[in-house]
Parts: structure tokens; C-alpha cells; sequence
């Protein structure tokens, strides 16, 4: 049996590295729009969300968090290697992901992972199911609201600007895009960096170092800088495609694409919901590209993203199962 404090250590170091993962491939999020519209450099929206990134992680609660670490499995029914298959489990996905250029979720491949993991050590008991619910909302709110309140902004800017020349508005909405861009990142960071702080959080008390659930400010800063950090190495093939592969995207495009996102994102941050912050910007774009014509979304792309976020539950499960099931055999 190998000592205990080695594999907590492991533990965490693997929990770092997915949150890592997070701010790397999850960069685009925040950034595709305002870069494919040309309104920022690609360094100068990378350094301006790795900022925001951070921001958002440490100063809108730990709800999120709080659904993440107690709201699925059962602490006292899960070990390390438990949460340590989970993070390899984001680890592996998000690579085979990223190497197609598909945007993919890191909520689902942590709740998926977390549960394939959590079977394959203590089975159905260690489950609570109810954590489910939030997921099921999530996934709403990330894809059909995203979508929804992209083409609704984006219709409603249009007949508002309907006297207005392209022209005459792209340096306005140049401007405001800066603001949108960072909001999304400010939002980004709201949930997606509560996720990995509650996890780290979880492993702290599986590990016997706290004797309750808790989020104290230094796991927000750790969790919250490593994740500016991925996000400013960035991960370029997926901006492409949420920026470039989907639809055309000007300024005033852009602007509601963002906005809408992070509406949506933010409101399920002040409930706790662990969404999908790719499928809601994503599907923000979509909804947004419709609102002009529904010819100008790239469905054929479309259709592999969306394919690829249904696939993720099933496969992330099977290899927490697997991780797992190997890590019992091992230790």
C-alpha cells in the first residue's frame, strides 16, 4: 500500500492538472469572438481573460463549488483514486478533444468521470443521484438558453440598428465587445473555476488533511491562478472553430454572442448549477448566426460539436470506471 500522503499529493497534482486543462482548452470561451472579429490581438484577450478568469473564480460564492464536491458522490463513500481517475479521466477526453479542434465540456467530463469513478469503487451506494437534477438544468441552460438568448439579442440589436449602416456601428460595437469579452470571462471563471475548487476541496478531506467540506481562500487562489495560467498558453485550434468554423462573425455579433453567454452562465452561477460553459457560448454563437439567416451557421460543424458533447457522458463514465477500476488493482 503506498503512503498515504504520496497519493494525496498525486491526487491533487492530477486535480491542478485537469484544472489546468480547464483554463487551456476552455481559453476560447471567453476570447474566439473578440479575436476572429479582429477587435483584440490574440495576446491581448488571452492576458485580459486569464486576468477575468481569476476574478470571477474568487468573488461569486462557492455554490457551484459546494454541487460540485458534495452535490454527486458521497465523501465517506469515495477514496483518492476515486477523484484521481476522474481527473485523468478529464485529462485523456479533453486531449482527443482538442487534437479534432471540437470544443467539449469540462462540467460533463468531471460529473461523468466522478460517477463511472464512483461505481467502479463502491457502486450505485455511493452516488447521490439527485446531483443530476443540476446537471439536467445545466445542460438546458447551456445549450437551448444560450441558443435562445443568442438569437434573441442578436434580433433585437438588428431592428434597433435597422437605420444603420455596418459601417457606421463596427467601431462602437469594437468597443462594447471588449466589455462583452471580459464579462464572459469574468463568468467563465464564475463557474468553471468554482468546479475544480470544489474538487480539490473534496480530495483535501478524502485525504484526511480537512475534517469537513470547505472552500477557504487559499484553495480559490491556487485553483483560480493555474487556470489563468492555461488559459493564457490558450488553447488556439478551439478558438478557431467556436471563432471562424461556425459562422461569420462581426463586432455586433460578437457583442450578443457574449452577452448572451454570460447572462446565462452568471444565472446559473447564483444558483449553483453546474453548466456547460462551452455549449453556452457555443450554442450562443449559433443562435446568433441563425438570427441573421439560418443558412449562415455551418450546421454540418454544428452537428460533429453537438455529437461530441452527447458522446462525452458515455465515454467520460466508461473511463472513470476504468481508472478507477485499474487504480483499485494497483493500490
Amino acid at each position: 500500500m503506498p503512503d498515504l500522503s504520496l497519493l494525496l499529493i498525486i491526487t491533487l497534482l492530477l486535480v491542478l492538472a485537469a484544472e489546468f486543462v480547464n483554463g487551456w482548452t476552455d481559453a476560447p470561451n471567453a476570447i474566439a469572438t473578440v479575436v476572429s472579429t479582429r477587435v483584440l490581438s490574440p495576446g491581448k484577450a488571452v492576458a485580459m481573460a486569464a486576468v477575468l478568469n481569476i476574478v470571477g473564480a474568487m468573488t461569486t460564492g462557492i455554490a457551484v463549488a459546494t454541487t460540485i464536491g458534495e452535490g454527486f458522490v458521497k465523501p465517506e463513500s469515495i477514496s483518492l483514486p476515486v477523484v484521481a481517475a476522474a481527473m485523468l479521466t478529464i485529462l485523456v477526453w479533453s486531449a482527443v478533444t482538442w487534437f479534432y479542434a471540437i470544443p467539449s465540456s469540462k462540467t460533463h467530463e468531471l460529473v461523468a468521470g466522478l460517477t463511472g469513478a464512483g461505481l467502479a469503487a463502491a457502486g450505485p451506494s455511493a452516488l447521490l443521484w439527485g446531483g443530476w437534477r443540476k446537471i439536467i438544468i445545466g445542460l438546458g441552460f447551456s445549450s437551448i438558453i444560450g441558443f435562445l438568448f443568442g438569437m434573441i439579442i442578436m434580433t433585437l440589436l438588428y431592428w434597433l440598428l435597422r437605420r444603420n449602416s455596418l459601417a457606421s456601428i463596427r467601431g462602437t460595437f469594437s468597443r462594447l465587445q471588449i466589455l462583452s469579452s471580459a464579462f464572459m470571462a469574468y463568468s467563465h471563471g464564475s463557474n468553471d473555476g468554482q468546479k475544480f475548487m470544489g474538487v480539490f476541496a473534496l480530495t483535501l478531506l478524502l485525504g484526511g488533511v480537512t475534517t469537513h467540506f470547505a472552500i477557504p481562500l487559499w484553495i480559490m487562489l491556487t485553483c483560480g491562478s493555474v487556470m489563468g495560467l492555461g488559459t493564457i498558453i490558450g488553447g488556439w485550434r478551439i478558438m478557431r472553430t467556436l471563432g471562424f468554423r461556425l459562422t461569420r462573425l462581426e463586432p455586433v455579433n460578437g457583442f450578443a454572442a457574449e452577452t448572451s453567454g454570460s447572462l446565462a452562465i452568471l444565472l446559473a452561477s447564483h444558483f449553483g448549477i453546474p453548466l456547460s460553459t462551452t455549449h453556452c457560448i457555443t450554442t450562443s454563437i449559433m443562435g446568433v448566426g441563425a438570427a441573421r439567416r439560418f443558412s449562415s451557421v455551418r450546421w454540418g460543424m454544428a452537428k460533429s460539436i453537438v455529437l461530441t458533447w452527447i458522446i462525452t457522458f458515455p465515454i467520460c463514465g466508461a473511463l472513470g470506471y476504468f481508472f478507477s477500476w485499474l487504480l483499485k488493482m494497483i493500490l
